[in-house]
C-alpha cells in the first residue's frame, strides 16, 4: 500500500501528532463508564478516519500512459454561425464534432497545458494555458455559435494576431515546451474579401493540425437569438443577391489546406465516427519523441475511510437528535 497525502508530509506529520496528543488527553479526562468511553471513542474514530482519508491510501493496479507534460496546446475554434450547419453525422451541427474532438485531443495529451481561442467577428482568448482539464471540458461544453444578428461577416484568419501573441508569450515563459496548434473550423470566408495570411512565425509552432468540419453539399444553420439560449427553431435565411430560402454553409477545404500550409501542420477532415488515432498521428510533430511508455497505475482507497467517517458522523447526529427530542417533554413539565 502507498500513500499520497493531500498535504506535504511536513504538514501531515505535525497534524497527526497534534491529533494523537488531543485524543490521548481527551481519553484521560473522559468520565469512567460506558457513556464516557463512547464519548471518547467517537471523536477519536472520526479523527482517525479523516486523517486516513487525507493520507490517500492506494494499492498498485493497472497502468496509465505517460503524461504529455511538456506540451502547450492551443485550440483555435471557429464560432461563426456556419459552425452550426447541420451536416455533421446524422444532421447534427458541426459544433458537436468540434466539441468531441477537442476533448478527444485533451484525453490523448493528458497532462499538457491547454488554451482556447475562439473567433467569429473577432478573436477572443476564452481560456489561458492551464492544466485543468475539467475547465477545458466545461468551456467546451458551453461553446455556442455567434448570435445571428451579430454575424456580419467574418474572416477565417481573424485570430492570427492573437494566436501569435499567445504563442510568443508561451515561448518566452517556457521555451522548452513544444507548442501545438489545433485549428478547428469549416474554412468559410464570409467577410466579402480575401483573408489575410495567418502570418504565424514557423518557429512558434511545433505541431498540430487544421481540422475541417462540414460537407461539400453543406447544411442549414439554425438561428441563435442570444448567448443565453440554445439554437432556435428557425433557420438562417439567405438574403444575398435577391435570393430567398434557407442559407446553406459548405466547407471550403481549399481554404483550410491553405491555413494548414501557413501554420506548417497537416489538414485533416473530420466526420462523425472518425477515429482519434489518425488525427493524432497526422498532427504529431517529428520533433516530439514517440513513446509507448506506460506508468504504473494506482487504485485509490481514500473513499473507504471517508465513507466510514460520514456514516459514523451521521449515526452520531441521529443519536443526538433523538436525545434532544426526549428532552423536550421534560422541559415543558418544569414550567410553572
Amino acid at each position: 500500500m502507498t500513500f499520497q497525502p493531500i498535504w506535504p508530509w511536513w504538514v501531515m506529520v505535525p497534524v497527526i501528532l497534534a491529533a494523537v496528543v488531543v485524543l490521548a488527553w481527551t481519553a484521560v479526562r473522559s468520565r469512567p463508564g460506558r457513556a464516557g468511553l463512547r464519548g471518547a471513542l467517537l471523536p477519536a474514530g472520526l479523527v482517525v478516519l479523516l486523517l486516513l482519508a487525507a493520507l490517500r491510501p492506494g494499492v498498485p493496479g493497472g497502468s496509465v500512459r505517460a503524461a504529455a507534460t511538456d506540451l502547450n496546446v492551443f485550440f483555435v475554434v471557429d464560432t461563426t454561425s456556419s459552425i452550426a450547419a447541420e451536416d455533421y453525422g446524422n444532421g447534427s451541427p458541426r459544433l458537436d464534432g468540434v466539441r468531441k474532438d477537442i476533448m478527444a485531443i485533451a484525453g490523448e495529451l493528458a497532462g499538457a497545458r491547454f488554451s482556447m481561442i475562439t473567433f467569429d467577428s473577432r478573436a477572443v482568448v476564452r481560456m489561458p494555458l492551464t492544466t485543468d482539464a475539467s475547465a477545458l471540458d466545461t468551456l467546451t461544453g458551453v461553446l455556442e455559435p455567434q448570435v445571428t444578428v451579430y454575424s456580419t461577416g467574418s474572416s477565417v484568419t481573424v485570430a492570427r494576431t492573437l494566436l501569435n501573441e499567445r504563442l510568443q508569450a508561451a515561448r518566452d515563459s517556457h521555451p522548452e515546451r513544444a507548442r501545438i496548434v489545433y485549428y478547428l473550423g469549416d474554412g468559410e470566408q464570409t467577410s466579402g474579401k480575401a483573408p489575410e495570411p495567418m502570418r504565424v512565425d514557423a518557429s512558434l509552432v511545433n505541431g498540430g493540425a487544421v481540422l475541417g468540419y462540414g460537407t461539400a453539399e453543406g447544411g442549414r444553420m439554425k438561428e441563435k437569438a442570444n448567448y443565453s439560449s440554445t439554437a432556435g427553431t428557425d433557420y438562417i435565411q439567405d438574403r444575398s443577391g435577391g435570393s430567398s430560402g434557407d442559407a446553406v454553409s459548405r466547407i471550403d477545404e481549399d481554404m483550410l489546406r491553405g491555413i494548414a500550409a501557413q501554420l506548417g501542420v497537416p489538414y485533416v477532415h473530420r466526420a462523425a465516427g472518425d477515429a482519434v488515432a489518425p488525427m493524432m498521428q497526422a498532427a504529431r510533430p517529428g520533433a516530439l519523441k514517440e513513446t509507448s511508455e506506460s506508468l504504473e497505475g494506482r487504485v485509490e482507497l481514500y473513499w473507504a475511510p471517508a465513507l466510514a467517517a460520514f456514516v459514523l458522523a451521521l449515526w452520531e447526529s441521529l443519536r443526538v437528535l433523538r436525545q434532544l427530542r426526549q428532552l423536550r417533554p421534560a422541559e415543558k413539565e418544569v414550567r410553572p
